[in-house]
């Protein structure tokens, strides 16, 4: 593990000198060679006493803000796997590096069979991870008691946590093993075993969600935080706003961890947004933030592990923003060509791939050999579809799972509506396919 540090020290000097107490917000936020104040007067800068704004000093300068230093982007490693400051390596051990290596190519090898089978007609639907498998550095660098609100491309997160592969199959063929029970749309995960929320499809209702199980968890006194990921497009949500506000002004222990990977669902980031990304709303929040390489699995860790320290021992919210790009589309509902050159996303392929940084850190350390890869996919090719076959036989969840789970007691009408689908399934059995359908208890 990292060696015991303190939170701040792990954040650049930069970053810590833009988020530190020391100086007033105004001031930390003012841009470079000029400043907000007029100095022409020889008198004392005088601090405003309205409430709403108590870190600011009165100015006889008539100036609009547009625009402050852009916040940097923390980085360990490059994108040949060497770690740019010693200061930095990663104190973990061999066993632990290989185990977040091999997730990143299990979950690979899952997205590539699972989208095959998608455009096959086998599932309705399906999400990869293309592009953005240095994530599973934040759910290594997180405790298993933390509560995680996910929202649809942390596949890996659940991976790391131990969701098994037969899990992840049938919950996407909601079958009757599915732990949601066949109610959620493939890829909308959850389970209560590892803390992980169930997925909802509407885009941002996770983050006020989030905060308000950080605050439950504050005010149950342990050690524990909430972990809210999300997409750049969600923070264009109202949620967004309300979820931070809510955390900070409450200090809830939550980490939002925003994957900003260039397009949310088909809209460029420059279409998205004018300001400094999505970072610079969390300072606007007065929340903890930085901004790290999001296909830098060692700064993903890193940040999350410091974020996780602030947010466990200060009741504080944290922002993270991790930059990153997504290869593959949205999801099997969408063509990426429409908004961007297949020629882009190859190079991008090549030129920063979050696994080849991975294994080039892992091979330097003689960690990892070169035919090493070959062995691991192949075997988690074979494991993923034995499970996609059996779950692909299963039946589909029995009927009463369609009245439950809402209620203590099932209302008198669904009591009603319950035995009207009965009737109908007993008056039209080939019709209803009710043999495909688990039996009732």
């Amino acid at each position: 593990m990292i060696p015991a540090r303190t939170a701040s020290a792990l954040l650049r000097p930069s970053l810590r000198a833009m988020l530190g107490k020391a100086q007033p917000l105004a001031q930390a936020m003012q841009p470079a060679r000029k400043s907000w104040v007029s100095t022409s007067s020889n008198t004392q800068r005088k601090k405003v006493m309205f409430p709403g704004a108590l870190n600011s000093v009165y100015t006889h300068d008539l100036r609009f803000a547009s625009s402050v230093e852009s916040i940097p982007t923390y980085q360990v490693m490059d994108t040949d796997g060497n770690v740019l400051d010693t200061a930095n390596e990663p104190q973990v051990t061999r066993e632990e590096a290989q185990q977040m290596y091999r997730n990143m190519l299990v979950l690979n090898a899952m997205d590539q069979i699972l989208y095959e089978a998608q455009r096959q007609g086998r599932i309705s639907f399906y999400m990869t991870s293309f592009g953005e498998e240095a994530l599973i550095g934040s759910a290594a660098a997180l405790d298993g008691s933390d509560v995680v609100f996910g929202q649809y491309r942390e596949a890996g997160v659940l991976l790391h946590r131990g969701f098994t592969i037969e899990q992840f199959m049938n919950q996407c063929y909601s079958n009757e093993r599915d732990l949601g029970k066949g109610r959620q749309m493939p890829v909308h995960y959850g389970t209560r075993e590892l803390n992980f929320q169930t997925i909802s499809s509407p885009l941002a209702t996770q983050i006020p969600q989030a905060a308000g199980a950080a605050y439950a968890l504050r005010r149950e006194g342990k050690k524990r935080c909430a972990v809210c990921y999300f997409g750049e497009g969600a923070a264009s949500e109202g949620d967004f706003h309300a979820g931070l506000n809510m955390a900070a002004t409450l200090g809830c222990p939550v980490i939002f961890y925003c994957r900003n990977n260039g397009y949310a669902i088909s809209t460029p980031a420059v279409e998205q947004y004018r300001g400094d990304g999505i970072a610079s709303r969390g300072i606007g929040y007065g929340i903890d933030t930085i901004r790290v390489d999001g296909n830098d699995v060692w700064a993903v860790y890193a940040a999350t592990r410091a974020a996780r320290q602030l947010a466990v021992e200060h009741s504080r919210p944290v922002l993270i923003e991790a930059m990153t790009y997504r290869v593959s589309h949205h999801s099997t509902s969408d063509d990426s060509s429409a908004y961007r050159s297949r020629k882009e996303v190859e190079d991008w392929t090549t030129r920063d791939n979050p696994v080849a940084r991975m294994r080039a850190w892992l091979e330097r350390r003689g960690w990892w050999a070169a035919g090493d890869d070959a062995e691991i996919i192949k075997a988690a090719k074979a494991e993923v579809l034995r499970a996609f076959a059996a779950a692909e036989k299963l039946k589909k969840p029995a009927v009463r799972n369609l009245f439950e789970d809402v209620y203590d007691q099932l209302t008198p009408e669904l009591e009603r509506q319950r035995s009207e689908i009965e009737a109908l399934a007993r008056k039209y059995p080939d019709y209803y396919q009710v043999n495909d359908f688990a039996r009732d208890n």
